[in-house]
């Protein structure tokens, strides 16, 4: 533009450039230089710059080829086996249902209950290493039994599949192989020892509903024999028969406890029996321990019953010291798996109280092993993870239309003293005990909701709801806890997301920090110990090629059980079973299924 300098107006004159470019043409053609190369001899400021050109270039190339190097090292070691020599044991811990908000739930609870800063932090949180994905081959949304088939086989498979492959064959488990390499092997659940998780490491069946055959496969009658060393948790209704012992839930006659004992099983059922165990000292391997008839209850609930219940963390830590014991003088370690089963129920149940509680108790197993692992002299380690989250858990809710305040509270969490399925059993029990009216059912409401969920704001449309529908109780104690709280829930069944992994030791789980598939989970565990599961496939195929078993009714199926309908759902079977169990046993045993084969 006018009265504006040209952009270039810095450079040299095109008559001084021109000189220069002849001056230089005629150097080219006659060979001899220019009078600027002839000025004098080279100086020390030429010098040192060409020193700094030479240094600045290496210096580049030493790191680029640097960067390749370390970058090749950490894919290596990321995604190589960790070729584990020497006497090992391995600890792989599963906190069913328990995504990364129910984290944020139970850190802000366990903050308010102790007057604690906003820093501190669950034993849990310090561990953190990656996260894993979960679904599986038949769905985003994977169950538990898909999930913890991730962890045992290393493969993807279809929900409800128990330990087998989308083409219904058998897959070796981690637990099995190390057993074969000479591990000794455990189990600890608050679930029954039959439930998806544990029935994954030790069991091969089609559909995970069927946990009877679970039970008889658990305490090794199926092709491999035993291969479980120590079992606790709950589920004593599905070792004992139908024919002699009123809380069995067994469809057969057939003495599951007996037949362990006849196999080698130690066997204790009850507080005392495991105190005699004296934390493992005194235990004898193997040995079974069903310490319910079906789940041990909510921890929010049981910790004022311990002395009929162990606590999670007092049956891992007898585990760890039996087990440890027992390869004192063993070239092999051994490998555990522990599972805060419940946590996953109190998300199916919407119950925030009963979820912090049994997070809690999870952190405090996690502690034990913890310090077990510093005391102990044999190369260890401990991962962590989830095999889904459930309930689609929010530390928020929205309770009206208009835009909701950035609010919630733990308060109430704090208030409870009993878990929405502890309140539903009482009321069901009630109902069918005393045949009351409608003002006495109110008024045993109201006293729930003060004493059981510490609400003094309850209101009268709250309990006629409860009045007019008892088969809801137990969602609808839940809901009132959760819209106090604020918190929210999209679903009574699981979400799709990424669940937290964690390590005592981040060098040794290297290959799982970051992102991964439960699949690489898997592939970690067998790896560090350094067992063949491939070769355990290959013997179950083997030998139970052409094995059937009898079914009650007499009719002969394959040993893994019948082959899921195509299309139906795992859930619809069980929630159907589980509504016949309501039915047909009462309220004790229907608080017992409530969530049956959900998680």
């Amino acid at each position: 533009m006018p009265g504006q300098r040209p952009l270039l107006s810095n450079r040299a004159s095109s008559d001084i450039s021109g000189e220069r470019d002849i001056a230089e043409e005629d150097a080219l053609l006659t060979g001899r230089p220019t009078q600027r190369t002839t000025s004098g001899p080279r100086t020390w400021k030429f010098w040192r710059e060409i020193g700094l050109f030479v240094w600045a270039v290496v210096a580049t190339a030493l790191v680029v080829i640097l960067a390749v190097v370390y970058q090749q090292s950490s894919h290596d070691s990321r995604h190589s086996s960790p070729h584990p020599t020497g006497k090992r044991n391995l600890i792989f811990m599963v906190s069913d249902g328990m995504g990364p908000t129910s984290l944020s739930l139970t850190r802000s609870f366990m903050q308010f209950q102790n007057g604690a800063p906003f820093g501190e932090q669950l034993v849990i949180d310090q561990h953190l290493i990656g996260q894993s994905r979960t679904r599986s081959s038949s769905s985003l949304i994977t169950d538990s039994a898909a999930g913890a088939t991730a962890f045992s086989c290393a493969k993807k498979s279809y929900n409800g599949a128990i330990s087998v492959t989308p083409d219904h064959e058998p897959c070796g488990t981690v637990l099995e192989a190390a057993k074969k390499a000479g591990y000794m092997t455990g189990l600890v659940v608050t679930t029954r020892i039959t439930d998806a998780t544990p029935a994954c490491f030790a069991a091969h069946v089609n559909m995970r509903q069927e946990e009877d055959r679970i039970a008889e496969q658990m305490i090794g009658d199926y092709p491999l024999g035993r291969v479980v060393d120590l079992m606790f948790g709950g589920g004593r209704c599905h070792f004992l028969p139908n024919s002699t012992v009123e809380s069995s839930c067994r469809a057969d006659d057939k003495d599951i406890v007996a037949a362990a004992k006849k196999n080698g099983f130690n066997y204790v059922d009850d507080r005392a029996g495991f105190d005699k165990l004296k934390g493992g000292a005194a235990v004898q391997l193997p040995l079974l321990g069903l310490f319910a008839d079906t789940d041990i209850p909510y921890e929010i609930d049981r910790r004022n019953e311990n002395d009929i219940y162990p606590s999670l963390h007092e049956m891992a830590e007898a585990a760890m010291k039996a087990l440890s014991e027992a390869t004192r003088d063993s070239d092999k370690g051994f490998f555990l798996m522990i599972e805060g089963s419940r946590i996953d129920h109190a998300g199916h149940h919407n119950d925030p109280a009963a979820q912090v509680h049994e997070v809690l108790a999870y952190d405090k197993a996690f502690t034990s092993v913890l310090d077990f692992l510093k005391n102990d002299k044999t190369e260890a380690v401990m991962v962590s993870t989830s095999d889904h989250e459930t309930g689609g858990l929010a530390t928020a809710r929205q309770l009206h239309t208009s835009y909701p305040e950035y609010v919630w509270f733990p308060s109430p969490l704090a208030n409870a003293t009993a878990s929405a399925e502890r309140l539903a059993m009482n009321y069901a029990t009630y109902l069918l005990t005393a045949n009351p009216s409608d003002a006495q059912k109110a008024s045993f409401i109201r006293s729930s909701l003060s004493s059981g969920l510490g609400l003094a704001d309850y209101t009268e449309s709250e309990v006629s709801a409860l009045v007019a529908d008892p088969s809801t109780s137990l969602y609808q104690y839940a809901d009132m806890i959760s819209r106090r709280s604020q918190t929210g829930w999209s679903t009574h069944g699981h979400s799709a997301a990424d669940v937290n992994i964690y390590s005592s030791d981040p060098k040794a789980a290297l290959p799982l920090v970051g992102n991964h598939e439960n699949t690489e989970v898997g592939d970690f565990l067998r790896e560090y110990l350094g067992v063949d599961v491939e070769a355990v496939t290959k013997e179950l195929r083997e030998k139970g090629a052409g094995l059937m078993v009898e079914e009650e009714g007499g009719e002969m199926v394959g040993w893994m059980g019948k082959v899921p309908e195509e299309g139906r759902g795992s859930m619809g079977r069980i929630m159907l079973r589980a509504m016949g169990a309501i039915s047909g046993r009462g309220a004790c045993f229907m608080v017992g299924t409530v969530g049956v084969g959900t998680e």
